[in-house]
């Protein structure tokens, strides 16, 4: 079995806390992307490409034919002011790993360390994908597919830490694991003019909330119970005086869904509904729907394999099955092209009862955490390759 010795131990912590100290945004991770190369550089045995301008990718040969397995971890940081008070806090203005994208890249740096001492006994090949920009659509997976990384790929596996999932315990679902994660912006044209005289206007404040409130019925009747969609109004802005009603109101919003259909159906009710409240009320409007990150997929053998991994290394009472979150993730373009599995790996503090989420300013993760997401692709590889 293959394992993380304490000198791997080490690195990970280092390579982490180095990474967190430097974070870099989407598309930008030019200081990342070169340490990671470098980091790869030093181990021996891979192939180093760049496939796009920030991202890297490392090829391990094996000795013996076999299958081809992609590893992938993902680089970019948050445009948020970190609030931790780490001694390894970013020093950044304005910029962190909120997200644990540096626990990732650490990860996989590590397991690439490991493995990559091992060529001698690979049967096939270990790609491992080091990724750009996953926080910002159009997303950095899409540009690495795109630049070929997958082709020949058999199966391919990602992961996620998880700040509010116990250590030691690893979510494995199959099936969709995340949601499509779509947005739309509209714009409600009306006719301005003095508040005093609203019947010589065409108010679309007035009509846009006709359409926020009935947007709801999207979810709570032209949706199956069954399925999973959640629509969101997260900005409106309209006006600059109180005196005024204003010619136009702009709303965006936010879609999740699971399922194709779900996604494609949910749009047509929206534009459909928009078209009806703004001619019943002699407005005009114009829409503008983003389709962002697609649903990951997580592929039944692929899935069961990475279970079977997990309780090897981790033990059975590790996995714990759970159903999809409604947040995106730009592994999908990965699982899109080749049958693949992404799982969550806990990462609660310890002693910390209410963890930081996501996202958030003050975000933190137990660092002994990382070492399960080691063995999870130390795991997959004694599986497929060893």
């Amino acid at each position: 079995m293959l394992d993380a010795t304490d000198v791997h131990k080490q690195h990970l912590l280092e390579w982490r806390r180095h990474l967190h100290e430097n974070p870099e945004l989407s598309f930008q991770e030019e200081h990342t992307s070169q340490f990671v190369y470098d980091t790869l550089a030093g181990f021996g045995n891979l192939e180093l490409s760049r496939p796009t301008k920030t991202s890297v990718m490392a090829k391990l040969k094996g000795a013996k034919p076999g299958k081809v397995i992609g590893f992938r971890a993902d680089m970019d940081a948050l445009p948020i002011q970190e609030e931790t008070n780490l001694p390894f806090a970013s020093k950044v203005d304005g910029v962190m790993h909120a997200c644990g994208h540096d626990a990732h890249t650490s990860i996989l740096l590590t397991a690439a360390e490991i493995l990559s001492s091992k060529q001698q006994d690979v049967r096939g090949e270990i790609r491992f994908f080091f990724q750009h920009a996953e926080e910002l659509f159009p997303g950095g997976a899409k540009e690495m597919v795109e630049a070929g990384v997958t082709d020949g790929v058999d199966m391919v596996f990602g992961l996620h830490v998880a700040s509010q999932l116990p250590r030691g315990k690893v979510g494995v679902i199959y099936g969709p694991a995340t949601s499509n994660s779509d947005q739309f912006h509209l714009t409600v044209k009306g006719r301005g003019g003095h508040s005093s005289q609203p019947d010589k206007t065409v108010d679309p404040i007035v009509i846009s909330g006709q359409i926020i409130t009935n947007l709801q019925s999207v979810v709570s009747r032209m949706t199956s119970p069954n399925e999973e969609l959640v629509v969101s109004i997260t900005t409106l802005q309209a006006g600059d005086a109180v005196n005024v009603i204003p010619n136009e109101v702009h709303i965006g919003a936010s879609l999740r869904s699971l399922k194709q259909d779900v996604r494609k159906n949910a749009i047509t009710a929206i534009e459909r509904m928009v078209k009806g409240i703004t001619e019943a009320n002699d407005a005009a409007y114009e829409l503008e729907v983003t389709y962002g990150y697609d649903s990951v997929i997580n592929e039944k053998e692929a899935t069961a394999i990475a279970e079977r991994a997990l309780k090897r290394k981790l033990g059975e009472e590790a996995v714990l099955h759970g159903s999809a979150i409604m947040g995106g993730e730009d592994f999908a373009a990965f699982a899109n092209a080749v049958p693949g599995c992404f799982v969550f790996v806990g990462a609660k503090e310890e002693g910390n009862p209410s963890p930081a989420p996501h996202h958030h300013p003050q975000f933190r993760i137990e660092e002994e955490a990382m070492q399960d997401g080691v063995q999870f692709f130390l795991g997959i590889a004694e599986e497929l390759v060893f």
